[in-house]
């Protein structure tokens, strides 16, 4: 009879923490009816399929959670899964010649990532609209979009460098526009010599307000995310939340919960769980090597198909997983090119790189928590 209720409790249990996972909208009935109605249009546009994914609803709750026959809480090859049929989506950018094409990644992957084990995203009160969702997913989508293909300097110690035309010291000069000096780091990235926490910035405000002002065409938002930036005079401070970095406090004390101007934390996440737009850290856990200005750790930006970014066209535009481990664990050999430093680089056994994908307090060096965009407008 013990045995008996134990097994109850557990199955419970298991239910309730799927219940609790995925993508899930929690608000009145005659909402989610709608929100429904327009996400099987949504799902059917993007070639989601009904057999990939569960649906579930209860009382003032709709969740989609994919199926178990995409086990574990990995989202990073969901893009080389057949049966997914998954493909890169074709975007057009601002350049220096005008537009160009660049190739990222689908908001299908993106939706599909959202629906995966591992974490919990919840659209709920003022954001439990469909436009909050879609939104998301293309805010998303626009970040990795501008990290594709950078080839930005890497200050290497020395002061970071600013086109002087918009900054003096990192701060933006008044009266200068914010997309137009955003978007000039694109355009000359010759003129700007940044790390990669202050790259990771730029990146993530560029997506955001060049998703609302030119692809959305959203004026009254996009204004309202410049103000957001510019609300304490530095337009580069305060994009994410303090907690992010709560792994870096000695006495574990709680950090402050309050969101970034631009960004919010999501804690608890499962390992090997990045959905595309995801703010990740990388720790460098060697005493010696993270003494090295600009070696402390690597702020990274998860482009889905398992692919990081490379700010600084080290490694081709993008690191794979594994190679983004690779690249961190290396610094403590020496190796802080790998295009300078390539005979130095030592290959990772799978029991290490499996043991540096998990969070610190189980060995390894990639915080459970993620900084993602916040729902504009709808907080």
């Amino acid at each position: 009879m013990v045995i008996k209720k134990i097994f109850l409790l557990l199955c419970l249990f298991i239910s309730q923490n799927a219940y609790s996972e995925g993508l899930v909208f929690e608000c009145d009935e005659k909402s989610l009816q709608s929100i429904d109605s327009k996400l099987n249009q949504y799902f059917s546009k993007l070639d989601i399929q009904h057999q990939l994914y569960e649906k579930k609803i209860a009382p003032h709750r709709l969740q989609f959670h994919l199926k178990k026959n995409y086990p574990d809480t990995s989202t990073l090859y969901l893009r080389w899964n057949p049966e997914l049929k998954i493909q890169d989506e074709v975007l057009s950018l601002p350049s220096a010649n005008g537009q160009k094409e660049i190739t990222t990644v689908s908001k299908k992957e993106i939706v599909l990532a959202l629906m995966q084990s591992g974490r919990r995203t919840v659209f709920s009160g003022k954001s439990c609209q469909f436009e909050a969702f879609e939104d998301h997913i293309q805010v998303r989508q626009m970040i990795v979009a501008w990290a594709e293909h950078l080839h930005w300097k890497f200050p290497d110690g020395d002061s970071a460098k600013w086109n002087e035309a918009y900054w003096k010291d990192g701060t933006l000069k008044p009266g200068k526009p914010i997309l137009e000096a955003m978007t000039d780091f694109f355009i000359n990235p010759n003129a700007c010599s940044v790390g990669c926490y202050t790259a990771t910035k730029i990146v993530v405000i560029q997506g955001i307000i060049d998703y609302y002002q030119r692809v959305k065409k959203d004026v009254e938002k996009a204004n309202h995310i410049k103000k957001l930036l510019r609300s304490d005079g530095e337009v580069l401070v305060n994009i994410e939340s303090e907690s992010m970095w709560q792994f870096l406090k000695k006495d574990k004390t709680p950090m402050p919960s309050n969101d970034g101007k631009l960004l919010k934390v999501q804690k608890g996440v499962a390992p090997l769980n990045f959905i595309p737009g995801d703010w990740v850290y990388f720790i460098n856990t060697d005493d010696k090597s993270s003494n090295t200005p600009g070696y402390e750790g690597s702020n990274a930006i998860y482009m889905g198909r398992a692919k990081f970014d490379d700010f600084y066209n080290d490694n081709g535009h993008h690191y794979f997983y594994h190679e983004k481990l690779n690249e961190v664990y290396n610094w403590r050999l020496g190796v802080f090119s790998r295009s300078r430093d390539y005979d130095k680089l030592q290959p990772l056994s799978a029991e290490l790189l499996h043991s540096l994908g998990l969070p610190p307090h189980q060995g390894g060096i990639i915080p459970d928590s993620r900084s993602v965009p916040k729902y504009f407008g709808f907080e």
